[in-house]
C-alpha cells in the first residue's frame, strides 16, 4: 500500500494540471524556434487610442477595485527626459498592470512593456491581447538577439521601456539576481534608468494565483531616483548601481525617506534579497501584509512588536 501511495504522489507531482507546457518554449530542446509575433500594429494611432480607452476605463478601475494602491515618487519623472528604461522588481502578475496604471498618462502613452515570449506570446490571442493592452513586445528569456534588437529600436523611436530584469516572478517574494540586458540597453543608448519599487503585490496575488485575493490588499508603487550610466561603464557595474537604487526605493517605501537616506549614506541599505533562511521562512516573511494608512496592522511589524514588548 505504501508503495502505491508513493507512486501516485510521484505521478501527481509530474502531471501537468494546466494546459501550459511544463518546459518553457524558449528552453525546450526539441521545440522549433519560437515564432515571432509582430507588435508594430500596437503602436499605431488606432491601437494607441484603443489602449488608452482600455487602460483608463477598464484596467485602472479594475486594479483599484481589487487592491488598495498607493503611488509615490512620481515627481522623480520630472528629473528625466524620455526615453527612459523603467526597471521594477517582479513578484506577481499584478506588477505590469500596477506599473503601467501608475504612470502619468503622458508617459503611459509612450511606454512599451517587455513580456516573456514563451508565456505571453505563445498563442495568438494572448499575444494580441498583451500587445494591445500593455503595448507589450516579446522578450526571449534565453536572451535572443532579436529581443535586444527590438528593444533598441523602440528606444531609438522614443519609446520608454518597462523591464523586469529578474526575468521571471520571484518564487519567494524577494528580489533575485538581475540580468544584464537592461543595463546594456541603457549604456548602449545612453538612457537613464528609473527604478520602480513594487511592494505588496506578492501578498495580493502570489505566484500561482489566477486572480488577486479578496480583501483589497494594500500595494505600493514607488518611483526611485533615476540612475544614469557613466561613459564606458561596465554593464555589470551599472547593473549593480541600478539594483542598489531599487533597493533604496524599496527601503524608503518600507520605512521613511529619512531612514532610507541615512542607511544609504552608511552603506547599510537592505538588499531586498531576504533572509538567509529556509524557503518556508523566506516566504513567511515576504507574506507579511503591508500596513494600511491610518490603521494598525493585524500582523505587527517587528518594530511595533518590540515596542509593545518594551
Amino acid at each position: 500500500m505504501g508503495g502505491l501511495v508513493r507512486e501516485v504522489r510521484t505521478v501527481a507531482r509530474g502531471w501537468r494540471w494546466t494546459r501550459r507546457p511544463l518546459v518553457p518554449r524558449s528552453v525546450a530542446q526539441l521545440e522549433p524556434e519560437h515564432r515571432e509575433f509582430a507588435t508594430e500594429w500596437a503602436r499605431r494611432p488606432a491601437a494607441r487610442a484603443a489602449r488608452t480607452a482600455i487602460q483608463r476605463g477598464v484596467l485602472a478601475p479594475l486594479i483599484h477595485f481589487e487592491v488598495d494602491v498607493r503611488v509615490r515618487g512620481v515627481d522623480m519623472l520630472d528629473t528625466v527626459a524620455p526615453p527612459v528604461i523603467f526597471v521594477a522588481n517582479h513578484t506577481s502578475h499584478l506588477d505590469a498592470p500596477l506599473v503601467v496604471t501608475s504612470l502619468p498618462e503622458a508617459w503611459r502613452d509612450r511606454t512599451a512593456v517587455g513580456a516573456a515570449a514563451d508565456y505571453f506570446f505563445d498563442v495568438w490571442w494572448r499575444a494580441a491581447a498583451t500587445a494591445l493592452v500593455f503595448n507589450a513586445f516579446p522578450v526571449e528569456r534565453a536572451g535572443a538577439r532579436r529581443s535586444t534588437r527590438l528593444a533598441r529600436e523602440l528606444l531609438e523611436q522614443g519609446w520608454n521601456l518597462v523591464v523586469f530584469p529578474e526575468g521571471t516572478r520571484s518564487r519567494d517574494g524577494w528580489i533575485g539576481e538581475f540580468r544584464l540586458g537592461a543595463a546594456r540597453l541603457a549604456i548602449e543608448n545612453d538612457a537613464p534608468v528609473v527604478p520602480i519599487a513594487v511592494r505588496g503585490s506578492y501578498q495580493a496575488m502570489p505566484r500561482g494565483a489566477a486572480w488577486p485575493v479578496k480583501g483589497r490588499r494594500p500595494v505600493s508603487v514607488r518611483f526611485g531616483r533615476p540612475v544614469r550610466p557613466f561613459s564606458d561603464e561596465d554593464p555589470s557595474a551599472f547593473n549593480d548601481r541600478v539594483r542598489a537604487s531599487l533597493a533604496v526605493a524599496l527601503d524608503e517605501e518600507a520605512t521613511t525617506w529619512w531612514e532610507a537616506i541615512r542607511r544609504e549614506a552608511r552603506g547599510s541599505t537592505p538588499a531586498g534579497s531576504g533572509l538567509d533562511a529556509a524557503r518556508w521562512r523566506r516566504i513567511w516573511e515576504a507574506s507579511r501584509p503591508l500596513e494600511r494608512p491610518g490603521r494598525s496592522p493585524a500582523w505587527p511589524t517587528r518594530k511595533r512588536a518590540d515596542a509593545a514588548r518594551r
